[in-house]
């Protein structure tokens, strides 16, 4: 199957179908930045809500990364509502250094499925099975499920990787697309309020190696919020 850029409930509709009473995309952010967070957003659905969500897809949903800012912007508070719950989990920079960029994002996207399934009413030892889909080719999510930093989830979930899942899969791109503003934000924020925050660019570059943001490292040294343990400059 071709992979396009406008994302359907194909994949949804058959974890659906395999018995899984919610599904839940899964997308991350900022694994590549330099210095702040990283964030894995979940969007998750009832099965039998597939169909009204269907018929309710917000307007220009698609991966994140073909999406203007303004258009991700536009497109957050419509996501919020449209799934029956999202939620953002995030791993500190320091908690990066510490566990290694796999297990942070591992631990972050838990802490995201926590939080989703409780607002949906996900109970342990319920009757609800969970279905995910995980963006990219790694299960990072169940290789940090029962470890000593991972929150303990109301019901694990059946982790599907799928490259590219958020150009193919609505739940994945509404999760990223929830994600990269969340972070965004933050980051902007950040460097809106300190200006030993400021100096390093983050308003625009988010945290990410831009040849500025390196060269700013190099004249003042890294932050609090710089992740110690990656090559800065």
């Amino acid at each position: 199957m071709s992979i396009s850029a406008v994302p359907t409930f194909e994949l949804e509709r058959g974890l659906a179908a395999d018995g899984y009473d919610v599904i839940v995309g899964f997308d991350e952010v900022g694994r590549g930045s330099l210095a702040g967070p990283v964030m894995v957003g979940a969007a998750a659905f009832r099965a039998v809500d597939l169909d009204r969500a269907e018929q309710s897809v917000p307007q220009y949903l698609a991966d994140s990364k073909m999406l203007t800012e303004h258009r991700r912007e536009a497109l957050y508070e419509p996501l919020r509502t449209w799934a029956d719950a999202y939620a953002i989990g995030a791993a500190t920079n320091q908690e990066i250094d510490e566990w290694g960029i796999a297990h942070a994002l591992g631990v972050a996207a838990l802490r995201a499925l926590d939080k989703a399934e409780r607002a949906l009413g996900v109970v342990e030892g319920g009757e609800a099975r969970v279905g995910a889909i995980l963006d990219g080719p790694n299960d990072y999510i169940t290789k940090a499920l029962g470890s000593f930093e991972a929150p303990l989830v109301p019901v694990p979930a059946h982790v599907v990787t799928q490259v590219k899942g958020d150009q193919r899969c609505r739940s994945v791109a509404a999760a990223a697309v929830l994600a990269k503003v969340t972070r965004d934000r933050l980051m902007v924020a950040l460097a809106e309020e300190n200006p030993d925050y400021a100096r390093y660019g983050w308003a625009h570059n988010k945290g990410y190696g831009s040849q500025a943001h390196r060269a700013a490292i190099a004249e003042y040294g890294p932050s609090d919020l710089h992740r110690l343990s990656w090559k800065l400059t």
